[in-house]
């Protein structure tokens, strides 16, 4: 919108995720997520940049969209995944121009800025930014210019004021708006990226307190969230008919496995449009004792459906959320591939995910001081809490808390909206 000098200016909670992001305001004294995207509060945080003037730059289901229908341009997803590394400083091709990631993620907070404002009919300035526990593992420093870097992103994007909360806290605070007694709980946000985790004194007569910073025992986080599920699902039951795991002629060593881990992975499937990769996997091709399911790779580069891989993937992935087996359509590929995924194999392959998970709530319950006893109930959100090993990790350590279901993909935004009228009125 085009602010006028009278037109009113208003606080957000903005939760940026891996897969997807909302936006809040205050409305009627109680918190909302607007609706930014064809109707709907969650945002896929996507980006594509099209050749012609009508795909110039669009984001979240448009981007999708434009992929998925065969416009020529670049899709990019799961930009948050890069924060707090290397590549966030890096720049990548966007046809005859090179641009940074951190110019990429601006543009996309800065599209839903400018959304939310029209809708709002006002100017956001100030905003409560979600942020996870950790960016990156073990490596503070890293973790401190993943803040930064947002904290520039945000103020380029035209926000005057920003300032953070840990998303798991978020969703605590809008879980608290429905108890009616005093609870001790722990907060599970499994989301696309991270899996966050707090200990956090609830209730009616704390939620309207100015300072919450007493409330909140313990928070911790591991860099292991939806995404990584995605991974392990395309490597277990895609790439083996791609040519993951075979042998080249010599008998003794497999095909190269890195193009394989890249089209496994978010934010690295476009590195497999590089130039160099389609000739390397031809030589390749040559000395493979199965060279026909590396001419389907080759395909599938040639094609840039690499992204077309995951999205099939993560479908497969949800379903297996109720159902103990399906199959990874990849018949646009070739006629009738269409790998079997079952439970099992997703549970063997993401196996050494969980321990962590339970290693990280185990790790964060000491932190408050306290023993798994203690808590009494366990809050999930974020659309990893879906998958039923997730669950069941998490609920190993507390067998004995009672379970919440929150708002999967709107709870974190709506307590950072919560928080951002505590911080600015």
């Amino acid at each position: 919108m085009k602010p006028s000098a009278k037109t009113p200016h208003r606080a957000c909670g903005l939760d940026f995720g891996t897969s997807n992001s909302t936006l809040g305001v205050v409305t009627d004294g109680a918190p909302a997520l607007l609706a930014l995207d064809h109707g709907s509060t969650t945002v896929p945080s996507a980006v594509f940049f099209g050749l012609d003037h009508d795909h110039a730059f669009v984001i979240g289901r448009d981007a999708v969209a434009a992929y998925v229908d065969g416009v020529s341009g670049r899709f990019m997803r799961s930009l948050k995944s890069i924060l707090g590394t290397a590549l966030i400083d890096e720049k990548t091709h966007v046809f005859r121009r090179r641009i940074t990631f951190q110019e990429i993620v601006r543009r996309y907070v800065e599209a839903l800025k400018h959304r939310a404002e029209a809708q709002a009919g006002c100017v956001l300035d100030r905003v409560v930014h979600g942020r996870p526990v950790h960016f990156v593992d073990a490596d503070p420093a890293a973790d401190a210019r993943a803040e930064a870097t947002l904290v520039e992103i945000a103020r380029q994007a035209g926000f005057r004021e920003v300032s953070f909360q840990y998303e798991p806290v978020a969703a605590a605070f809008e879980y608290e708006r429905g108890i009616a007694a005093e609870t001790l709980a722990l907060v599970a946000d499994v989301g696309g990226g991270t899996s966050d985790f707090s200990v956090v004194r609830l209730g009616p007569a704390r939620r309207d307190r100015d300072d919450r910073a007493s409330d909140i025992l313990a928070s911790g986080g591991t860099r292991l969230g939806g995404t990584d599920y995605d991974r392990a699902l395309a490597l277990a039951a895609v790439t083996p008919a791609l040519g993951f795991r075979t042998l080249m002629t010599r008998g003794d060593i497999e095909v190269p496995s890195g193009p394989y881990f890249d089209l496994a992975t978010w934010a690295t499937v476009n590195r497999l449009y590089d130039k160099k990769v389609v000739p390397e996997l031809k030589l390749v091709r040559r000395d493979a004792q199965k060279p026909e399911l590396l001419d389907r790779l080759i395909h599938l580069i040639e094609m840039r459906r690499g992204h077309s891989v995951l999205i099939e993937v993560e479908r497969g992935k949800i379903a297996l959320s109720d159902q103990s087996e399906t199959s990874i359509p990849l018949d646009w590929l070739e006629a009738g591939l269409t790998p079997p995924a079952t439970r099992p194999m997703l549970e063997q392959a993401t196996a050494p995910l969980a321990d962590r998970l339970k290693a990280t709530v185990h790790g964060c319950i000491a932190t408050a001081g306290l023993v798994p006893e203690n808590i009494d109930a366990v809050f999930f959100t974020g659309g990893g809490s879906l998958v039923p090993s997730v669950r069941a990790a998490v609920r190993s350590v507390l067998p004995d808390a009672a379970v919440i279901d929150g708002d999967r993909f709107g709870a974190v935004g709506l307590g950072l909206t919560i928080e951002a009228k505590r911080r600015y009125g």
